[in-house]
C-alpha cells in the first residue's frame, strides 16, 4: 500500500524538531550537528534571530498579493541583488527548479528577438543538475534523472565536463548559451577551475552566446564571495540563484543584464507565489548579512580552518577517504568507502552529511558555523570513520 507521502525519498530515520545554529535537535532528544543545511539553504544556520524577526514581523502584517500589485518587499530585494552583482534586473521564483525554466526560456526569447530563433540550443555538462522539472532534466541528461520521463525537452547538448574543446566544436547555428555550475554539487563537489570559467566567458562573446550559471547551491556566500563566480572575475548574462537566498524559506530569482533580460516583457513569465511579501521579507534579512564583506571574510577564514582539520582527518583514514575537494564551506570528502555508508555512520554519531555523485559526501554547514562547531564536526567524522573502518 503506498503511503500517504509519495515515497520518491529514501529517508532516513530521523525526524528533527527544533533547530538552533549549525545544531538540530531529534525528537527523541539527541543533538545532531548539521553539515547539510538543509543541502546549502540554512544559509545562516537554524531559527537566526534575523530572520525569525524578518519573519514573523511580516507575518504580521502581509504575507501575499500576488504579482498583480507593486511589492515593497520585492522591489527592496530586488534593489539589493542588483547593487551587489552584475544584474540589472531580478524575476523571483519559488525554487531552484523553477529558475531553471526561466533562465531556458529568457536564452531563447532573446535570439527569437533578435530574429534568430533557430538559436535554441544549449550546452550544458555531465554531472551537472538542473532541477526536476523537464528543461532540469533535459539539460542535465542523466539516465537516473530522464529514465521513463521521455520525451524529452529537446534543445540540450550535453558535454563532458572540464572538455573546452568539446565546447567550441559543439556550437553551431542553433546554439544559443552555454549553462554551467561554477561548482557542481549533486555532481560530487566538483569546481570549475577559474582559467576554465574565463574561457568559456571569452567563448560567449566571440560566438555571441549567453552564459547561464546555475548558483543555486554554490551562491550566497556559499564559497567565500557572495557568488561563486566572482573568483574567476567574471560575469554571467543570467544566473540562477534558490536555496541560501531564503536561509530557509522557499526563494529563488534569476538574476540577469538588461540586455540578456530583454525579451522577457509583460505576459512573458510568471509565478503566483514568486517574490511574495513574505518571501523577499527574509530574503532581505538574508542579503543583509551574506552580502556584508566582513560576514564574507569570516566564511574564507572559517573555510580555511575546516580544510585544513579535513585534510588532516583524509591522512588520517586513508581506507575511508580519498581526498577533500570543493570551495569555501561547500566542501566534499570523496570516499574510498562506499559514501551511503560513512553518511549512515555519521548518524550513528549525531552528525548529519549529505552524499553525492563520484562516491562522495557533501559538507555545507552554516555559514555562521563556530570554530568549536568546526571542531567538534572533525570530532565526530574522525569516530564515523573508526566506525566504517571496523564494519
Amino acid at each position: 500500500m503506498i503511503p500517504s507521502v509519495l515515497p520518491t525519498y529514501n529517508r532516513a530515520p530521523l525526524e528533527f524538531v527544533k533547530g538552533e545554529g549549525a545544531w538540530l535537535t531529534a525528537a527523541d532528544g539527541r543533538r545532531f550537528l548539521d553539515l547539510g543545511s538543509g543541502i546549502a539553504v540554512n544559509a545562516l544556520g537554524h531559527a537566526h534571530p534575523a530572520l525569525v524577526e524578518a519573519l514573523t514581523s511580516q507575518a504580521q502584517n502581509l504575507w501575499h498579493v500576488s504579482n498583480l500589485y507593486q511589492i515593497p518587499q520585492q522591489q527592496a530585494l530586488a534593489d539589493k541583488l542588483v547593487e551587489h552583482t552584475f544584474a540589472d534586473t531580478v524575476f523571483f521564483t519559488n525554487s531552484g527548479t523553477e529558475a531553471c525554466e526561466l533562465a531556458v526560456k529568457m536564452a531563447r526569447k532573446y535570439f527569437y528577438d533578435k530574429d534568430q530563433p533557430e538559436k535554441v540550443e544549449i550546452i550544458t555538462f555531465d554531472g551537472s543538475f538542473h532541477g526536476r522539472s523537464s528543461a532540469g532534466i533535459a539539460a542535465a541528461g542523466s539516465e537516473k534523472m530522464i529514465k521513463g520521463f521521455g520525451p524529452l525537452l529537446p534543445g540540450f547538448v550535453h558535454l563532458t565536463f572540464g572538455d573546452l574543446d568539446g565546447v567550441t566544436n559543439a556550437i553551431t547555428e542553433k546554439t544559443a548559451a552555454i549553462l554551467i555550475e561554477p561548482v557542481q554539487g549533486e555532481g560530487g563537489i566538483r569546481p570549475v577551475p577559474d582559467a576554465e570559467l574565463k574561457a568559456l566567458r571569452a567563448i560567449c562573446d566571440e560566438h555571441g552566446l549567453l552564459l547561464i550559471l546555475d548558483e543555486v547551491q554554490c551562491g550566497v556566500g556559499r564559497t567565500g564571495k557572495l557568488f561563486a563566480h566572482e573568483w574567476a572575475g567574471v560575469a554571467p548574462d543570467i544566473m540562477m540563484v534558490a536555496k541560501g537566498i531564503g536561509g530557509g524559506f522557499p526563494l529563488g530569482a534569476v538574476l540577469a543584464t538588461e540586455e540578456a533580460a530583454s525579451g522577457m516583457t509583460a505576459g512573458t513569465h510568471g509565478s503566483t507565489y514568486g517574490g511574495n511579501p513574505l518571501g523577499c521579507a527574509v530574503g532581505c534579512a538574508v542579503m543583509d548579512h551574506i552580502a556584508d564583506e566582513a560576514f564574507l571574510a569570516e566564511v574564507n577564514r572559517k573555510a580555511g580552518l575546516m580544510r585544513q582539520k579535513l585534510e588532516g582527518l583524509v591522512a588520517d583514514h586513508p581506507e575511508v577517504f580519498e581526498e577533500v575537494r570543493g570551495a569555501g564551506l561547500m566542501l566534499g570528502l570523496k570516499c574510498k568507502a562506499v559514501n551511503a555508508d560513512v553518511v549512515k555512520a555519521g548518524y550513528d554519531n549525531e552528525l548529519i552529511t549529505v552524499p553525492a555523485a563520484d562516491n562522495v559526501i557533501r559538507l555545507l554547514p552554516p555559514l555562521t558555523l563556530t570554530d568549536e562547531d568546526i571542531a567538534e564536526a572533525v570530532s565526530r567524522l574522525e569516530k564515523t570513520a573508526a566506525q566504517v573502518e571496523a564494519s
